[in-house]
């Protein structure tokens, strides 16, 4: 996975992240409330996030790998 890749994965993981956070502590949806409940772009928006999760859990040890070898 090239640095876009993993990038773009990190940033949706972590939107993901900051909106289940809001869900559970305010009960708000970020991404319905920009786009619209389940409508075509929140649920593409979903989709991604879920892939990215997906791609981070598959390939976990690129994070681990890149910052232990920049310690060196």
């Amino acid at each position: 996975m090239n640095n876009f890749w993993k990038n773009l994965a990190l940033i949706l993981t972590v939107i993901g992240g900051v909106n289940w956070g809001l869900v559970g502590a305010f009960d708000f949806d970020l991404v319905a409330f920009l786009f619209g409940p389940m409508s075509i772009l929140s649920r593409i928006v979903y989709i991604l996030v879920g892939l990215s999760a997906l791609a981070t859990l598959l390939v976990p040890s690129y994070a681990f790998r890149e910052g232990l070898s920049h310690n060196k």
